[in-house]
């Protein structure tokens, strides 16, 4: 067996009977353009369509690349897990592919002696979703369904040797599913697991310092370091492979990178081997297009940490000239925007009712000639106007302010099938500024749902 690291949770999995593209991000640009990758790959969508199938764990662009996807054979079978949403598949399936829904912990035969087992992250437990995501809503329906979780993770074996590859699958939500794995296979060779955080925060905190921002991404590092350590400790893998979220951000907003809580991977080894024993749990870190081989533990190539100055000189040069793909829509006016407002307004409190969620906490979007929006999350309605008091709110209620710009907000505004909240957060291109300085998950949950 053997695994070949492409980009961020891009993986290559080959055993003597069949062979596994995992959560293929092959092209620079998810998440509205300003993701990109460092070094830039040398290889395209096209080099793998060989392989027998391909394996997405989730819908967010870095796992689910629909421009790489398009690049590629339409006669490879996709494999994701059976959620209980179907947009996932339906999405897949528009681009011509066959997905295979595979339910949650059923190990399913590929070719030869090779199985791959799908499960959902939260394992279709929806009361791990809730509890850790800040809502009350925990449906009935999901076990039977499908996880209420956007995450899943897969373990193949070949009757020899076994992979887990967790993705992005937050520990706290995961860890049942985790100890599931761990007594079904018993002894795992390889474990793939997240170290960084593939997020909004810190870089995109409008309210804090340089300095601010460079504490916070040491806290955050600091902090996902530690949930790799209890994967590690809890599969005991021969091997261990840290993957997923690694990128470098594009366009306006590409000065930010230096703020993303992605550690150079150099460093993540350095963490990695002081807190880990190799003899026990031994470190893969491979270049983009490097192997390891399972059975005998060679790698194809020796690891070898970027030039950091050539990885600036990259993003200012490159990156940092790159456009947006909303920057190449008009600019809407003010009655364009708040035509929107009352329907969207009208879904997100529907989904403000359907988990049960209630903050007094105002959000705040600005949204075109000094005029915003402010919305209530405890169904007092909303209210357009100038800039409000943010001091006065700051010591009341207390506020979120969710500034983009106004190409992408009516993006937003029109509806889920031309662009996300959610991935305009994580695509960083939502500066927020809230008082007091807390995180409100259910907030931002909500939120989701703010399109007409």
């Amino acid at each position: 067996m053997k695994v070949t690291y492409l980009s961020s949770a891009a993986i290559l999995v080959e055993t003597a009977d069949v062979s596994i593209l995992c959560d293929p991000w092959l092209v620079d640009g998810a998440y509205f353009g300003s993701w990109s990758h460092y070094p830039p790959l040398e290889y395209e969508p096209e080099d793998f369509n060989h392989v027998d199938y391909i394996y997405i764990s989730h819908v967010h662009p870095d796992h689910y690349d629909p421009t790489t996807l398009d690049r590629m054979d339409s006669d490879i079978p996709v494999l994701i897990h059976q959620y209980r949403w179907d947009y996932l598949r339906k999405d897949i399936e528009s681009q011509g592919f066959e997905v295979v829904e595979l339910p949650h912990g059923e190990r399913f035969h590929l070719q030869g002696d090779t199985h791959i087992n799908i499960l959902a992250a939260d394992g279709c437990d929806p009361e791990l979703c809730g509890n850790f995501f800040g809502c009350t809503w925990y449906d009935t329906e999901a076990t039977t369904f499908g996880s209420t979780q956007v995450d899943s993770m897969a373990v193949i074996d070949d009757g020899t040797h076994t992979i887990v590859n967790t993705n992005d699958c937050p520990y706290p939500i995961a860890e049942q599913t985790c100890r599931e794995i761990k007594r079904r296979y018993g002894h795992i060779d390889l474990l793939a697991h997240q170290y960084s955080a593939a997020q909004f925060y810190p870089q995109a905190m409008g309210q804090y310092s340089h300095e601010q921002k460079l504490a916070e991404r040491a806290r955050v590092i600091q902090e996902k370091y530690e949930l790799a350590l209890s994967f590690i400790d809890l599969f005991e893998p021969d091997y261990y492979l840290p993957f997923a979220g690694e990128y470098v951000l594009s366009g306006s907003i590409a000065q930010l990178s230096q703020y993303t809580a992605n550690p150079p991977r150099h460093e993540a080894r350095a963490f990695f081997l002081e807190h880990v024993d190799p003899a026990e749990h031994e470190p893969v870190f491979l270049n983009a297009g490097e192997y390891i081989d399972i059975e005998s533990g060679e790698r194809s190539s020796e690891f070898e940490p970027i030039d950091t100055e050539a990885k600036q000189h990259y993003i200012e040069n490159v990156l940092a000239h790159r456009q947006f793909t909303y920057e190449a829509d008009p600019h809407p006016s003010l009655d364009d925007l708040t035509g929107l407002v009352p329907e969207a307004y009208e879904t997100l409190e529907r989904k403000r009712a359907k988990i049960g969620y209630s903050t007094d906490t105002h959000v705040l979007i600005p949204l075109v000639d000094d005029q915003w929006v402010d919305l209530r999350l405890n169904g007092d309605g909303y209210e357009f106007g100038s800039k409000p008091d943010l001091d006065h709110l700051a010591d009341t209620d207390g506020y979120v302010v969710l500034d983009t710009d106004d190409r992408l907000l009516r993006r937003l505004l029109d509806g889920d099938d031309k662009a996300h909240w959610a991935d305009a957060k994580i695509g960083s291109h939502i500066t927020v500024f809230k008082q007091p300085d807390i995180y409100e998950r259910g907030l931002y949950n909500c939120m989701g749902s703010f399109y007409a």
